[in-house]
């Protein structure tokens, strides 16, 4: 069966846009594919800086034949006396069939007439000409441009169009004005090593007439032999190179040709920082730096995509490069050291955070009032709230250090270099460089006390303020990052098990906004609901608690559950994992259909949510049955597990204590000495109706059980 070749040609492409096309087309292709029902054997994707290129292997040459139905008029329309109708004759001459063809079947609107079509499979070259135009088109990413005098958008301009059909050109054209580009069977090679354009016969000769001309278009590939090559470069000093996955994945689409080069700065510069010369390196320059012995040297690697012959000349062009970059950074971080960090202090009234918001100096004054907010929450002793302080005040001083300026990948590294240089305790100094964590949802969580304490001051400081002028996230745009704020200070309280009430907190913080914006409208239930929210989605998709059971202990439109959900967010983790494990161990299914019998039946009576002593408000007096007795007994003998488990957060006592009342109120409803709930007599009604209400009560210590669907 024939194969399939399309290839983009263009000016070099952005890196990210080749990951991102290659990603588009893995999930489109075969779905349109499938839509089309054509099922190649394979469907592979190639992306290299100067081509985009999907190779489909093994196509039927055409769509298989199709049966279609085709519904007519009504049986009572179409037929008149036995007799064809006027409408039945319009349906069989519009279809192109004869009476014999058509048959009566019934359907849920009654007896219609159908007639079965044979629908020829279309050519896949024709098919193939339509998607591919679609597949280029449809692609999205970021800072699309023209070119030449046309309408037509890409990344980077487009210079050739390869679109074989097996052997054959396959017609295409992509329209752009007088520059409109027709599908040809040309490509070109490595822009230096072979720039000239290269004849592919077949789609089956692609990749080794690529690979001739010094083109390696399989990204996998190409990281395999970048890897390999930066491996030999680092074995040559007995060390190891520092790969990120992040700058390899870029440095893989960066080359056509790849080829690793070692290259060397003067070894004065490693009494900088070992971050400094990381973040040139890395960030800036995307060199692989090298560690030997756990310790960095004065050389690194590269990736050319140029003439390996000219090796030696590339190597000299990079160590120039950086080592200009390193002097600049010396040179930042000696003036930068003969001042103490506090010293930068007033420097952050000139740095502004946000127009209606104040100063970087104010957000700081506001950090601090809510740090040592959390501290009192958290009972911190008299040294670790001043260590928390001192961690707040200094947190964003580096922000105005010359380091920082040139390069703002820095901020929070070296305010814990510049701390420690200052004498600040280890404490300060790594609270200075934690509280900027998570900086992504893959990042690491800050491990001091310092570090948590003051990053979630920071976050709840800018959801408030940003929230407050009312700049709040709207469908995919958030450009505070407002909703990872909120998730790293829930997943923070959750990871460092810190017993903080940010119900509270969020109150509190309002209350200073409102103080300082008196013309602003409070963003409290505002934030409240963005913080549930945030919490929805954390559960069900990080800690993958079933809908029903987040919904169950969130409470859907309840604020009261909601209120104890930011007040001890704890307990709230706490009790959605208890839910799921006893849906697993099959101990729910024991007692949903008491709990959930008892719920329906009490919301007929009047009793509150939160009543839990039945001693004060059943009248055993008004007793008829043993079963009532026996539900009041188990009541009283349930409040101390109740009350021990809510107070402790052990569940499993509540959850035995429901377990063995569970058959006492099934006797209740059911055994011998059954009663009727809603008795004639109001008095005796309403308190069957309480026993109910009790014991529904005592679920909601955990959930709302009414919300758990049965599985």
């Amino acid at each position: 069966m024939p194969d399939f070749l399309l290839e983009i040609g263009t000016e070099e492409l952005p890196a990210e846009f080749i990951i991102s096309a290659s990603k588009q087309w893995n999930s489109l292709i075969i779905k349109n594919l499938n839509e089309q029902l054509l099922k190649p054997k394979a469907v592979k994707i190639f992306g290299t800086p100067r081509r985009l290129a999907i190779l489909i292997e093994d196509l039927p040459s055409k769509q298989t034949d199709q049966q279609e139905e085709i519904k007519g008029p009504p049986e009572s329309t179409a037929f008149l006396d036995g007799r064809a109708t006027k409408a039945l004759d319009g349906f069989v001459r519009k279809q192109g069939v004869s009476l014999d063809d058509i048959f009566v079947r019934e359907t849920e609107k009654g007896a219609f007439v159908f007639v079965l079509k044979k629908k020829a499979g279309r050519a896949t070259e024709e098919i193939l000409s339509e998607l591919s135009k679609s597949w280029i088109e449809n692609l999205e990413g970021k800072r699309f441009m023209r070119w030449g005098d046309g309408d037509l958008k890409f990344p980077r301009p487009i210079r050739w169009l390869l679109a074989l059909w097996d052997k054959e050109i396959l017609s295409l054209e992509l329209a752009n004005a007088s520059q409109s580009i027709k599908s040809d069977r040309f490509s070109f090679g490595h822009r230096i090593l072979h720039p000239e354009a290269i004849f592919i016969a077949s789609p089956a000769d692609y990749l080794s007439t690529l690979r001739s001309v010094k083109v390696e278009p399989d990204s996998q590939q190409r990281k395999k032999l970048i890897l390999e090559q930066i491996s030999k470069c680092a074995q040559k000093f007995d060390g190891e190179a520092v790969i990120q996955e992040d700058l390899l994945e870029e440095v893989v689409n960066l080359v056509e040709y790849p080829t690793a080069i070692v290259g060397g700065f003067d070894n004065e510069f490693l009494h900088l920082p070992i971050e400094v010369i990381k973040t040139v390196m890395i960030t800036h320059q995307r060199y692989f730096p090298i560690i030997k012995e756990q310790k960095l040297i004065a050389n690194f690697i590269t990736i050319s995509n140029g003439d390996p012959a000219k090796e030696d000349i590339i190597s000299r062009g990079n160590g120039r490069v950086i080592r200009a970059r390193l002097a600049d950074a010396q040179f930042f971080y000696q003036a930068d050291c003969d001042e103490s960090l506090e010293s930068f202090l007033p420097q952050l009234e000139n740095v502004t955070f946000q127009d209606e918001l104040g100063t970087m100096r104010n957000k700081v004054d506001r950090i601090i009032e809510i740090a040592l907010q959390i501290s009192v929450q958290l009972g911190v002793s008299s040294a670790e709230k001043q260590m928390i302080e001192s961690t707040a005040l200094l947190a964003k001083a580096d922000l105005v250090t010359q380091m920082v300026y040139e390069f703002p990948e820095l901020q929070g590294v070296m305010g814990r270099t510049y701390a420690l240089i200052s004498n600040e305790s280890i404490e300060v100094a790594q609270g200075i460089l934690e509280h900027y964590l998570p900086k992504t949802a893959e990042d690491e969580l800050p491990k001091s006390l310092t570090g948590q304490v003051v990053g979630i001051a920071d976050r709840l400081d800018t959801l408030v303020s940003i929230f407050g002028i009312g700049q709040i996230p709207t469908g995919s745009s958030d450009p505070f990052g407002l909703r990872r704020s909120a998730n790293a200070i829930i997943n923070v309280i959750w990871h460092a098990q810190l017993p903080i009430d940010l119900l509270s907190l969020l109150q509190e913080s309002v209350v200073t906004f409102l103080a300082e914006h008196p013309n602003k409208q409070s963003p409290l239930e505002t934030l409240r609901s963005f913080f549930i929210q945030r919490l929805d989605t954390l559960l069900k998709d990080d800690l993958n608690i079933d809908y029903d059971l987040v919904n169950a202990v969130l409470g859907v439109d309840n604020s009261e559950y909601q209120d104890r959900a930011l007040a001890n967010l704890l307990d709230l983790k706490n009790r959605c994992l208890f839910l799921q494990s006893i849906r697993k161990n099959r101990q729910l299914e024991r007692i949903y259909e008491t709990v959930n019998r008892s719920a329906r039946l009490a919301v007929k009576g009047s009793l509150d949510f939160l009543s839990l002593d039945p001693r004060h408000i059943i009248l055993p007096e008004l007793f008829e049955k043993s079963s009532e007795q026996d539900f009041f007994n188990s009541l009283i003998e349930l409040l101390p597990k109740t009350l021990l488990a809510k107070q402790s957060g052990d569940y499993q006592i509540l959850l035995d204590g429901l377990l063995l009342i569970a058959p006492i109120v099934t006797r209740f409803f059911d055994g011998e000495n059954s009663v009727m709930v809603i008795a004639e007599d109001l008095a005796v009604r309403n308190n069957r109706l309480n026993l109910l209400g009790l014991l529904r009560n005592h679920c909601r210590v955990i959930a709302d059980f009414g919300a758990i669907i049965k599985a």
